[in-house]
Order: C-alpha cells, then structure tokens, then sequence
C-alpha cells in the first residue's frame, strides 16, 4: 500500500488547530485542481471550547448564493464524513475498477447533490473522524449533548460564514441520524424562539433509512424478512408463535423463541440487509445487535479478511473496502499519532 499518498492527503485535510478553515484545491488520487470548492476546518463548542469539531464543506458547483445549505450527518453513531463524501453522495466517488490495491484514485459523481446544494459534512459527535476533545472529559457524551454540540458549531459556522445566513437551511442524516437530527432541528427552533444570534433560514430536515425506536425498527425486520420471501412461513410462524411478536432483547430463557431465532439468523447471515439484492461484501463486521434478536452471533473480524483473495467477483473489490481499509483505518492512525505528538510537544 502506498503509505506516501495518504500521508500526503492527511496533511492536506489536517492544518494546525489554530486556524479555523482551509481551502483544499488538490487532492492525491484526483488528477488537476478539484472542479469544486472544498472547505475543512475546526470549530470547536463545550466549555473552554474543549470540544474541537471537524468539518468538510463543499460548495454548490450551481448557484451556491440561493442554492440551500444541507447540514449532514453520517450514521454511526461515530461514522466519518468521508463515508457521505465518497460513498453516498458526495463530488468524487473512488475509481473502483481501476483499484489496484494502492493510493486510491477518484473520478467525478456526476449525481452528486453538491450539483444543487452547498453541504457541511461534520464529523460528529466528538471522537468521529478528526473530532476531538483536549480533555478526557470532553469524550463523555450523549444524544442530548451531541445535539446540543451541533447546534453550537451550526450558529458559529454561520458567523464564520455569514454569506450563507439567507440561505434555506436543512439538516440530514442517516441511520443514527435518525435520533440526532429531530433533536438538532429542535435546537434550533428553540433558538430562533429565544432569538439567538444568528437567526437561521430553517426549513426542516431529511433522513435516510433513520434508526427511530430500536424496538420498532428491530421487532420489524423478521416480518420484513417474511414479506420479501427470505424466510419461510414455516420459520417466521414459530417465531411469531413462540416470541409473540417480540424479537427484539427477547426473553433468552424462552428456548422456543431462542431457536426459531437463530434458524432465521442462520437464513439471513449472508444478506445485505441495507440493500437485499446487492451482494454481502464484508463492509463492516457484524456485531450481536445488528438483527437485535440473537445475542450469541459472535463478532466477525471481516476487515482483517479484506486484502485476502476472493473467489466473489461482485465483492471483490468494493468502495466500502477502499474507504475502510484505506481510508478510515489508516488515516485516522495517522491523525492520532500526529495529534499525540503534537501534545507532548
């Protein structure tokens, strides 16, 4: 792996805490000067600021005087904004069938939504991608506090930033996204009720495939699983039957349930469950709660397994793979290392 690259786009992405934002026009991997405008810096929020928050912004490649401004979380919760960069639906997308193992290279997304919106990607809450905290204590968080956090790096990107104020302001997200943004956009309702400053142009927000109430969400899945013919109507009867609706943190003395559980765990082990009919491709490895029904699934150490070959033509290669294996684990060693040194300094 070519070390040399992504030193050279950590340096670029990272600056000294002092300064509060950066214009990054080059990027390794992506021949000439970026077609768009990319933005990184800290802001940071809690008390003595002890809570240094990172941010990618990116410029409307349309009108970015009237275009909205879209505030985006990635899911998580603690999933880096790169994700939403370069896998969801930001300006570049990793050139996946010219890959060789190496620096990854970048083509253009021409369905990006930078086409139509400027966007903030934030790395939050703090401990997620280059968010940080100067004290032990600052790591100490929840939903109430995260939320609270954002809304504080919102109102100073603002004034930061104050050409963006009359733009139509949304807030999005995904996944966890689903807790955290209603609570921001409450924040700033509150804000404007109390009329803090600034003032904010809010017209709502949007959410991807949100995590709402984990029973809710949970406790649907198996009916779900049913409904699109991945399990049979014999196995989703003796669940229903023997669980009672209930799949969700069920009874584990309740063996009836524990099994009818774990033979549907055993039909779905090897379904994508964000997409159905897209290949498994090891993106992330599996924890216990990720069905919410089968407590003994053990953790599987897939991302040890990525560089090994593989007979799956479909997942041999994927973006989740480049980003994760390149991208996320080695840069974030390398900010941590530079930021440890930087301390003792």
């Amino acid at each position: 792996m070519n070390s040399t690259g992504l030193y050279g786009l950590l340096l670029l992405l990272l600056f000294n805490n002092g300064a509060s934002q950066v214009i990054i026009k080059t990027l390794p991997g992506y021949s000439g000067n970026l077609p768009f405008k990319l933005e990184t810096g800290y802001i940071g929020v809690g008390e003595n600021e002890e809570v240094q928050l990172f941010y990618y912004f990116i410029q409307s490649e349309s009108n970015p005087d009237m275009d909205p401004l879209l505030l985006w979380l990635s899911g998580g919760p603690g999933c880096s904004a790169l994700v939403a960069i370069f896998y969801d639906f930001g300006p570049c997308a990793f050139d996946v069938e010219n890959f060789d193992g190496s620096l990854p290279s970048f083509i253009l997304n021409p369905y990006s939504w930078t086409k139509v919106a400027n966007i903030i990607f934030i790395d939050a809450p703090v401990g997620t991608g280059f968010s940080y905290a100067k004290t032990s204590q600052g790591y100490s968080s929840s939903d109430n506090k995260s939320a609270k956090d954002i809304f504080t790096f919102l109102r100073k990107w603002l004034l930061n930033h104050p050409m963006f104020l009359k733009n139509r302001l949304y807030i999005g997200g995904e996944s966890y996204g689903g807790k955290l943004v209603p609570m921001i956009a409450m924040e700033i309702l509150r804000g404007d009720r109390e009329r803090l400053h600034p003032q904010m142009s809010f017209q709502g927000y949007i959410i991807g495939n949100g995590l709402t109430d984990s029973n809710i969400d949970f406790n649907a899945r198996i009916p779900y699983a049913h409904r699109m013919a991945l399990i049979s109507d014999e196995y989703f009867d003796s669940a229903k039957i023997n669980c009672d609706g209930k799949y969700y943190n069920h009874d584990p003395n309740n063996l009836e349930c524990t099994n009818a559980l774990q033979r549907i765990q055993e039909c779905l082990s090897h379904i994508n469950q964000l997409q159905i009919l897209d290949p498994k491709c090891g993106n992330k490895a599996p924890k216990p709660d990720d069905f919410g029904w089968d407590q003994t699934f053990s953790n599987d150490n897939s991302i040890d397994r990525l560089d090994l070959p593989s007979t799956d033509q479909e997942c041999h290669v994927s973006k989740f793979k480049i980003i994760q294996h390149l991208m996320l684990g080695q840069m974030i060693k390398l900010f941590k290392k530079l930021f440890i040194l930087e301390r003792e300094q």
